[in-house]
């Protein structure tokens, strides 16, 4: 017994001994655990998270500014009065007839959706001594034409407030082939309204027409509204000169103005093959007496769009622009169809600089100093990385330089 107690009172003794060697092995290893974990000092750098986030945001200001300037760039490049029709496809063709199909408008409220109605009415806008065509005729779902009575068709100026009612026309509507009709007992019945062969003759503004019908029994309505404006402010003279100017091709249309100021006129342009690529506008204050209005197709619009020559000038229409009044304009005689055909020119002849402002130098000047510091702040955050690309294209004149 006495052998086993020295003998265990001599295990503690070298217990005891090596605890205190095994501590700094321990607090070795936990001061070499906190410096390979520990917080790396690196000058300041982001976190790789937020400098990946930080680089975005740097791109996506590139972007935006580039875009920016490019799209401004590339709208510009062409005058206002000169435009590609395709950026003004609702105004290709003024003088097409307005066409709708909706349902039978019944006439104590409601409609019948087995009934579709189709109207046309062949302008929106009248100047004195023009007329408007009207049409309507009814089909089913199927497309079926339905037998279609006319019960009654009047026109009535509209007026506000305190103003006397103006005179009530009643127009004949037929379906004989004859007149606006161009078929005869083909279900279209079509009636004219012509103000100026009427007490409507004077009137200034809108003029409602209502059609009332019957359809299997059924009474409905329609009602077509115009615009008319009884006096004439400029008249053509039918006389046009041309023109290559500074590399454009300047149509000069001569009128006389008999009521000074603000005309706005516009004409489409279309090439040999009969395709329309350009709409010219004219928007300047005009004084009384002979003038020449002009219409400038743009030279590098000319070559950009490849348009084959000689060019055709059609559908002129203009208006003084009234202000604080209503309606808003009095109305030019329009010029429907070819107005003129062009001559044929060398291709060299037209410019293909693009159209220069001091509006337009200043804006591009500053869009330009946003897109340089966009740059140079990206390539100072990331130099390592390429810039991306911009949406200009290569070589365009203006393009901020990389």
């Amino acid at each position: 017994m006495a052998l086993a107690a020295l003998v265990l009172v001599a295990w503690r003794l070298a217990r005891h001994d090596e605890a205190p060697a095994a501590g700094p092995t321990v607090a070795t290893t936990a001061a070499a655990g906190r410096t390979f974990f520990g917080t790396v000092e690196a000058a300041g750098l982001p976190l790789p998270d937020e400098r990946a986030r930080r680089r975005r945001e740097l791109v996506d200001q590139l972007r935006f500014v580039d875009h920016t300037y490019c799209s401004y760039r590339k709208g510009s490049q062409y005058p206002a009065g000169s435009r590609p029709i395709a950026e003004h496809a609702d105004q290709n063709t003024p003088n097409a007839p307005v066409t709708e199909m909706n349902p039978m408008r019944l006439e104590g409220g409601g409609s019948d959706a087995k009934v579709q109605l189709q109207t046309s009415q062949s302008r929106v806008y009248m100047a004195a001594n023009e007329a408007v065509a009207f049409s309507l005729r009814a089909v089913d779902a199927e497309g079926n034409v339905l037998p279609l009575a006319i019960t009654r068709a009047q026109a009535r100026g509209i007026t506000y407030g305190a103003a006397r009612p103006a005179p009530l026309v009643t127009l004949p509507f037929a379906d004989d082939g004859g007149g606006v009709d161009p078929v005869a007992n083909d279900g279209a019945w079509a009636g004219v309204l012509a103000p100026a062969q009427t007490g409507l003759a004077g009137f200034n503004g809108t003029i409602r027409t209502e059609v009332r019908y019957s359809v299997g029994g059924k009474n409905g309505s329609v009602i077509f509204d115009v615009i008319h404006t009884p006096e004439l402010p400029a008249v053509w003279t039918g006389q046009v000169r041309e023109a290559l100017e500074n590399g454009s091709l300047n149509f000069y249309l001569k009128a006389d103005v008999r009521m000074p100021g603000r005309y706005l006129v516009s004409a489409r342009v279309d090439d040999a093959r009969g395709q329309p690529f350009a709409l010219l506008s004219f928007n300047d204050v005009l004084g009384p007496g002979p003038v020449e209005i002009k219409l400038s197709m743009f030279g590098k619009l000319m070559r950009d769009q490849d348009a084959a020559q000689p060019l055709s000038l059609r559908d002129v229409d203009g208006y003084l622009l009234k202000e604080n009044a209503d309606p808003d304009r009095a109305l030019m005689p329009r010029l429907e169809g070819k107005v003129h055909t062009s001559k044929t020119y060398a291709p060299g002849g037209f410019s293909d600089a693009e159209w220069q402002s001091e509006e337009r130098s200043r804006y591009l000047t500053e869009f330009s100093k946003d897109v340089t510091l966009a740059r140079e702040r990206l390539a100072g955050f990331d130099p390592g990385q390429p810039l991306p690309p911009s949406e200009c294209a290569p070589g365009s004149p203006g393009q901020p330089a990389k």
